[in-house]
């Protein structure tokens, strides 16, 4: 597969930072804005989350849905930042509003003398999201009065996913519905290797949590996806290279320490819609086969796990999908739009719909 998606491809310098509360014009186009969202500083100085917003209002928004306003965030992988423009228009063109977020040390937050991507504890992320769905509320129209507080759809991939899943445990009744795009719910193997890997990291993450692991380089996904190898995306060479972020000992302790409490199950209330390939490839050189398959994860693992997430929990597969559901090959992601969209809208009401008694 070759050629270009338009208008992908930012700048490698440190971004301008608009200020709090300011929008300025993302690398994306003219229909792209993103925001700085201040979070607390920690060890290596300032720090902060960006949103982004897709500028194009939905069609007929003046109603919204049942009265309501309806925004999609999303939330995006491990070494990895927002890029999929085409998601956006496709979901505002269906009659939702698009918001994303880079998270602290990610894409466009990322800061010099940053360590990429790096975190202690999952719950870190809980500031960037509350600071993001802030900001959405405050951004989004009271459609029909102030009674009627917008509804925020969380949308996130991989690593973000199993952000958004503990979050959303966490925080029942923030969401009115949860997507988890190939969510990375397990280590790749079982919770055998898990437990294994734990007693080998957890040692060295208390003893320097920042020494980065010697793991060979898996560049595979990476070739399926770039348009400077076998894809059609253009990507970052900082915000995601080839050869991923280094795995730290503290980072993989707080990674492994989700994967378990996934396991022992979660209770979010929200509906929540897993999107799979059907298969997986994983292999270190790249071959044919990562074009059609998820190079990442293990999928039948991840589909077991996504019924430990809730009890209204619902399983897509797309055959051919790669990792990213929303960066397969065009007749893929077209249909992956309109299942999310039209899951979305079947849930209008969230889970406020079951608190109501029988």
């Amino acid at each position: 597969m070759t050629g270009q998606t338009p208008g992908t491809q930012p700048a490698t310098e440190p971004r301008q930072d608009p200020g709090a509360a300011a929008w300025a014009e993302d690398f994306l186009g003219p229909s792209f804005q993103y925001q700085s969202l201040p979070l607390t500083p920690d060890d290596e100085g300032d720090v902060a989350a960006t949103l982004i917003r897709h500028t194009a209002r939905p069609p007929g928004d003046a109603g919204g849905i049942n009265g309501r306003a309806h925004a999609v965030l999303y939330l995006h992988g491990w070494a990895d930042y927002f890029l999929q423009a085409e998601l956006a228009e496709q979901l505002s063109a269906r009659g939702l509003y698009f918001y994303a977020v880079d998270l602290r040390k990610f894409g466009r937050s990322l800061r010099l003398g940053q360590t990429p991507g790096y975190a202690t504890d999952l719950r870190m992320y809980d500031e960037d999201l509350g600071a993001a769905l802030a900001a959405i509320r405050a951004d989004l129209p009271q459609v029909t009065g102030p009674d009627s507080a917008p509804a925020v759809h969380v949308l996130a991939h991989s690593f973000g996913g199993l952000i958004a899943a503990l979050w959303a445990d966490r925080h029942p009744g923030e969401l009115a519905t949860l997507t988890l795009n190939s969510p990375w719910l397990e280590l790749q193997g079982s919770s055998l290797i898990r437990n294994l890997a734990m007693h080998l990291v957890e040692p060295v993450a208390r003893a320097d949590p920042k020494r980065p692991f010697h793991l060979p380089e898996m560049p595979g996904y990476w070739q399926s996806v770039s348009s400077e190898a076998h894809g059609e995306w253009q990507l970052h060479p900082v915000w995601r290279p080839a050869a991923s972020f280094p795995i730290r000992a503290g980072w993989a302790k707080a990674v492994l320490a989700g994967h378990a409490a996934v396991a022992r199950g979660l209770d979010i209330t929200a509906p929540v819609l897993v999107m799979l390939s059907d298969r997986t490839r994983i292999q270190a050189e790249w071959s044919e086969e990562l074009m059609h398959a998820d190079a990442v994860i293990d999928v039948e693992e991840t589909a077991s796990r996504a019924l430990r997430l809730g009890r209204r929990v619902t399983v897509f597969r797309y055959p051919g999908a790669i990792h990213d559901v929303f960066l397969s090959e065009r007749g893929i992601r077209q249909e992956a739009y309109q299942d999310v969209a039209c899951w979305l809208k079947s849930y209008p009401c969230g889970a406020a719909a079951s608190t109501a008694p029988p």
